[in-house]
């Protein structure tokens, strides 16, 4: 087997972990603790948090699978702005769970926003 198929491979067994756990957390925070994250105490917006990074990290794997013409940083705008949204759904949900929602849901929205538009920016410059 070739470096870049076996990297190939690692790099979509690890999407799959990351993504399906960053989901399940994000998604089923007590499901995934009782089961996965047995770590005392529970917290409910720490596990969402964990899951919206999870999915941050699946997302630029899969981005750099597909296309492999893509430079880092367009990869890593969009990747961190998916994360920076998912985690803004894991602040919009535990809003009432404590933090100040009033400023981190803007912010966090904002800055996911503004990284999405960089990479998407980014990466159509440099196809052109």
């Amino acid at each position: 087997m070739n470096t870049s198929r076996f990297a190939n491979i690692v790099a979509w067994l690890a999407t799959v972990v990351f993504g399906g756990g960053g989901l399940w957390a994000l998604i089923g925070p007590q499901s995934f603790y009782e089961s996965v994250a047995l770590f005392e105490p529970y917290n409910q917006h720490f596990l969402q948090d964990i899951g919206a990074f999870q999915i941050g990290l699946a997302s630029i794997l899969v981005l750099a699978l597909l296309d492999t013409t893509a430079d880092a940083l367009s990869i890593a705008l969009l990747g961190g702005g998916i994360a920076s949204i998912a985690h803004t759904v894991s602040h919009v949900v535990g809003r009432d769970l404590g933090g100040t929602p009033e400023t981190d849901i803007p912010t966090l929205a904002i800055l996911g926003g503004l990284m999405l538009a960089a990479g998407v920016l980014r990466r159509s410059a440099r196809v052109q």
